[in-house]
């Protein structure tokens, strides 16, 4: 397995930039590489990626998603081998850090081997790259999806914990 980490500073808050990754849909309109999506069940995505005429198809299971904070997947079946996470954390200026972290077999997401000198990392960059000019584009997220996944599983929404109307004032 190939290992790629690539982060990119978007001037969006974190809900914003959470909400819009989730849109799995929308990444064909920002990735350059992604030419369709479609989410069949809540944890699992359909992806057809490629290049000019050559198309792949693949499948990817959500292992763990948590609001504003990551998402887990890895590709089932017998398509491209991978796994990844994305992190959203906030950055001091307002902003959000979105860190990429993949795992790639040697044939990687396009069929080119994973084994060339920074290929996947470069790509995985230069992708990063589109989205923070999309969601700084939008200002806002085009919609959301806040639930939880855990195990490849939908859980209960967790309910936030009680606060009060009183800034810094005790709940009880």
């Amino acid at each position: 397995m190939h290992s790629v980490e690539e982060t990119v500073e978007v001037s969006v808050p974190v809900r914003t930039a959470y909400n819009q990754w989730t849109q799995f849909k929308s990444f064909p309109r920002f990735m350059s590489w992604v030419r369709r999506v479609e989410q069949v069940r809540p944890a699992v995505v359909v992806w057809i990626v490629g290049s000019g005429p050559v198309r792949r198809e693949f499948r990817a299971e959500i292992l763990e998603q948590v609001p504003d904070s990551h998402l887990t997947w890895r590709s089932l079946g017998r398509g491209p081998s991978h796994r990844g996470k994305v992190t959203f954390r906030p950055t001091d200026a307002g902003g959000t850090a979105v860190t990429v972290r993949m795992e790639i077999a040697p044939h990687g997401l396009t069929g080119l081997p994973a084994r060339v000198p920074g290929l996947i990392g470069r790509a995985v960059r230069r992708e990063l790259g589109n989205f923070k000019e999309f969601i700084e584009g939008l200002g806002e997220e085009c919609g959301a999806w806040r639930g939880v996944i855990r195990d490849g599983h939908v859980r209960p929404q967790e309910p936030e914990p009680p606060r009060s109307r009183v800034p810094n004032w005790p709940v009880g």
